[in-house]
């Protein structure tokens, strides 16, 4: 067995940086997770008609209704095998802002039938989204987002255009600083720029058994559907 992403990327996955290679080796092969401490420079939204949306995402840990600076950041990913017997691995993010914490919740598996990383995000898994993975020539990691999918009881839809949120992910390693930097930035094809954060962190790994998947870590519904 082999990390979700280095499934997804094949060959690809050895061109990023050593350091990169090794966070996005977190899971049961490798027994380690990865534990992510840092400070997103900023938090922003696009115009003001996406707010209402962003709030009733956020009641589902499903991106961030709030903007900032200087915002404190945690990232945890936990490997563990999910009620379907997949590989997992939890990428739940959480910003300390000044009214209380925010989470961001994502959980992913290698779907071999999409031949993607499968993102299920949410406490309920409600949104599952196709992410394509690639190295760049700096050895950084470009992630896109593909096809958009809402699931909740037998409801099965694809989400039209209008309502998507392409999400465009770069992460890379700065020798210097010893920290990985991120930038994320989610927008509408249609209506532009919706929400994105950037900043870095340093990361740590443990014994991903020892450490094992804490209360409240895992999402409270999981969704078979890919």
């Amino acid at each position: 067995m082999t990390s979700i992403f280095r499934l997804a990327m094949g060959p690809e996955f050895d061109r990023l940086h050593p350091q990169l290679r090794r966070r996005f080796s977190v899971g049961l092969d490798s027994g380690e997770a990865c534990l992510g401490r840092g400070v997103m420079d900023r938090i922003w939204h696009g115009r003001a008609f996406v707010k209402p949306f962003l709030a009733l995402g956020g009641t589902r840990n499903v991106l961030v209704p709030r903007t900032g600076r200087d915002i404190s950041f945690t990232i945890e990913n936990v490997p563990y095998t999910d009620s379907f017997g997949r590989e997992t691995v939890t990428f739940v993010r959480t910003f300390a802002l000044p009214r209380g914490p925010r989470r961001f919740d994502a959980t992913m598996v290698h779907s071999p039938e999409r031949s993607c990383v499968l993102d299920y995000l949410g406490t309920h898994q409600h949104l599952a989204t196709d992410l394509r993975l690639a190295a760049e020539p700096d050895g950084s990691l470009l992630i896109r987002s593909g096809e958009h999918r809402f699931r909740e009881g037998p409801f099965d839809v694809r989400v039209p255009g209008f309502l998507r949120g392409d999400a465009e992910v770069r992460e890379s390693y700065d020798d210097a600083t010893g920290r990985f930097r991120i930038r994320v930035a989610v927008t509408n094809p249609h209506f532009g720029p919706l929400f994105g954060y950037e900043g870095t962190f340093r990361a740590r790994y443990v014994d991903a058994r020892r450490h094992g998947v804490r209360a409240g870590l895992r999402p409270v519904r999981e969704e078979a559907r890919a």
